[in-house]
């Protein structure tokens, strides 16, 4: 009886062990999910600021006089 006792020991232990692994997994597949999704909503952000930059950019550009480059008075020799 003693090794029956000696094995449902174990055996409890093995279960106990497999359930902390499957809740610390779990927590560790919302960690990552969690962390995907934020760097996803960063970026969009981002790429929002740099298309607005951008057209703001463009916008400036074609408002801006255009640059005439200073004229020689003469030719060189």
């Amino acid at each position: 009886m003693a090794s029956s006792g000696k094995d449902m020991e174990r055996a409890q232990a093995a279960f106990h062990k497999k359930e902390t692994q499957a809740r610390e997994g779990a927590k560790a597949m919302a960690d990552y999910r969690a962390g995907e999704e934020a760097q996803r909503a960063k970026t969009e952000k981002l790429r929002a600021l740099r298309l607005a930059k951008e057209a703001a950019d463009k916008e400036a550009a074609a408002a801006a006089p255009a640059v005439n480059p200073p004229k020689t008075k003469g030719k060189k020799k």
